[in-house]
């Protein structure tokens, strides 16, 4: 259908799409229905990874045993997506294909060296996941190709997850962090730039022997946030410094 019947939008769970279609700010008028396709929604191991389908809800991973063990950041991050219905609704696909820079799980997928699985009527192509996003919004994705699923390898090392923003919970992030530190040090932030990022110089400092300070130093240099209505970029830089120190020392 996305090949022979376009334009279509995949939807999913809706709780993006819905509100763009609230606010008259959604420009696409057909739809593809994707929730009944209950292939799609597995949690699985494939070859040593973890394949999680594109419409397996934040619950889902929030209870799946296989998430909690092999990348409970994940399962952090899906707790805070906002409530209970939202969670019940929203899909790791839709999280990655609406492209927001503040999405919650993004950071975590670009941390984990995650795989985006892109299917359509002609075949199935991988994308790693920090050359999906080009731009504020856009994706490598084709009109005619679904997101089917997310492949995550084993991870070695400390996960860690953070999310400020300006309530506990059910609040866009201000700065969203995962980072795994081990062997090698990753690190990815949300909600400092057009798109998620890998702190690509901030890690190649680290692995140079860098200092906490010189690290956070680097990565002020590296992030691009804005100001904008939730928050300063001056407040972005300088929270994002403070969780990369707190993530190297190992706290909270």
């Amino acid at each position: 259908m996305l090949h022979d019947e376009a334009p279509l939008t995949p939807m999913a769970g809706c709780t993006d799409l819905y509100v763009g279609l609230n606010f008259g700010t959604l420009a696409e008028t057909r739809f593809l229905d994707l929730w009944p396709l209950a292939a799609l929604r597995r949690i699985e191991l494939r070859g040593g990874a973890l394949a999680i389908g594109a419409l397996a809800t934040h619950s889902d991973i929030i209870r799946s045993p296989l998430v909690r063990r092999r990348i409970p950041m994940l399962a952090a991050a899906s707790r805070e997506v906002g409530g209970v219905q939202i969670q019940n609704r929203g899909t790791l696909g839709g999280n990655v294909a609406n492209a927001s820079p503040a999405g919650d799980t993004l950071p975590v997928l670009a941390a984990a060296d995650a795989t985006v699985v892109l299917t359509s009527a002609g075949g199935t192509r991988r994308v790693p996941f920090t050359a999906f996003y080009t731009g504020y919004r856009q994706t490598v994705r084709r009109p005619d190709e679904l997101i089917s699923a997310i492949e995550i390898p084993a991870i070695r090392g400390r996960q860690w997850f953070r999310k400020v923003g300006t309530r506990a919970a059910q609040a866009i992030s201000k700065v969203v962090i995962a980072g795994v530190v081990g062997d090698q040090i990753r690190v990815a932030l949300g909600s400092v730039a057009p798109t998620v990022i890998r702190a690509a110089r901030t890690e190649a400092a680290l692995a140079g022997g860098a200092s906490i300070a010189e690290a956070q130093r680097t990565l002020a240099d590296e992030i691009a946030p804005i100001d904008d209505i939730r928050s300063t970029a001056e407040y972005r830089r300088r929270v994002a410094a403070n969780l990369l120190a707190r993530m190297l020392d190992g706290g909270p």
